[in-house]
């Protein structure tokens, strides 16, 4: 099943919320957002009726396998290109904000590579950085 750009955000802020705080809530979600909390009411349900996510009586909210497979694949995407941005010496909230903006639409193949070279690039730099 093909999942929207805005789920995949959800997810990856959900994923997110969890590593910052331990736990996942609609509030720190729309915060981290930008968005109304009604928003993010209505994202909920769609991913709890999708199965990607659970939600316990008190409100916290779970990343289930697959919507935990799907937050991991696009915030590493967002790491890695926020990554190779800042080390072509873009402000880092500029690299932010732009992975953000091509995170969901590249392919596997145009990723992995991405990926490799922003490796090699981060190697170079701390290696020339330690011979300092």
């Amino acid at each position: 099943m093909k999942i929207m750009k805005s789920a995949e955000d959800y997810l990856e802020a959900m994923l997110m919320m969890r590593e910052k705080h331990g736990y996942i809530r609609s509030i720190d979600i729309a915060n981290e957002l930008g968005v109304t909390k009604p928003s993010v009411s209505y994202a909920t349900k769609r991913l709890r009726e999708a199965g990607y996510i659970s939600m316990a009586e008190d409100g916290h909210i779970s990343l289930n396998p697959s919507g935990l497979e799907i937050a991991e694949r696009i915030y590493e995407r967002h790491k890695v290109l926020t990554s190779l941005l800042t080390a072509l010496g873009v402000d880092p909230a500029v690299a932010r904000e732009d992975a953000c903006k091509v995170e969901h639409d590249l392919s596997v193949e145009s990723f992995d590579a991405i990926k490799r070279y922003t490796r090699q690039i981060c190697a170079e730099k701390r290696a020339a950085q330690d011979e300092k």
